[in-house]
């Protein structure tokens, strides 16, 4: 009887904002939880931090061996070749850290998409939390309701917003994630390093 009761008092005080919005963001920062005890205990970040600062400096140095082209032709040379064997070997290494990036992913994949689709039944598409913005439907995501100036989002949209916001915060804290092992700053270093041509001479 008191379970019928406890349960029942759950479900109304989670049907609803501001409930709703608490308990998804409780189930978010649980899985944040679970992904970085995963990571700390089956990767080895120190030594993908180590080797994406390694990486970053090596992309880095493709603007210095392009600028020799100009003044040193024959330096230029060698250092293009002794810059793209390293590439060859950095390349290798980005496959394997990739890898085991991928092992608390492996674990956590299918049950995750499990207990995400078990809640996901609860909540439906009835509004979960309130959205600052202003935005048009986004098909799957989905911001649903529209009430005079108040846009509300489902389940999906508040779920997606706090897991990644939760789990680049923890990552942060906690020193699994440095600033040359991924965000902006990474991504446009090796954006602008492809980008980058060497002179034929």
């Amino acid at each position: 009887m008191l379970f019928l009761i406890f349960k029942n008092a759950f479900l109304e005080l989670i049907d609803s904002p501001p409930g709703s919005m608490f308990f998804v963001l409780s189930i978010s920062l649980t899985t944040a939880l679970i992904s970085v005890s995963l990571t700390r205990w089956l990767v080895d970040t120190e030594e993908i931090n180590r080797k994406q600062k390694k990486i970053k400096a090596h992309q880095e140095d493709k603007q210095k061996v392009v600028d020799l082209a100009e003044n040193d032709h024959e330096r230029y040379r060698k250092q293009k070749k002794r810059w793209e064997r390293k590439d060859a070997m950095f390349k290798q290494s980005q496959q394997k850290m990739s890898m085991q990036r991928l092992k608390p992913t492996c674990i956590t994949f299918l049950p995750m998409i499990i207990i995400f689709a078990l809640i996901r039944t609860i909540f439906d598409s009835n509004p979960v939390a309130l959205s600052p913005m202003h935005a048009n439907d986004i098909p799957l995501i989905g911001i649903i309701i529209k009430a005079g100036h108040t846009t509300w989002i489902n389940f999906t949209a508040w779920y997606m917003i706090c897991s990644m916001g939760l789990n680049t915060l923890i990552q942060r804290l906690l020193k699994l994630q440095s600033q040359a092992s991924g965000g902006m700053g990474g991504m446009f270093a090796g954006q602008k390093a492809k980008a980058l041509e060497f002179p034929d001479i």
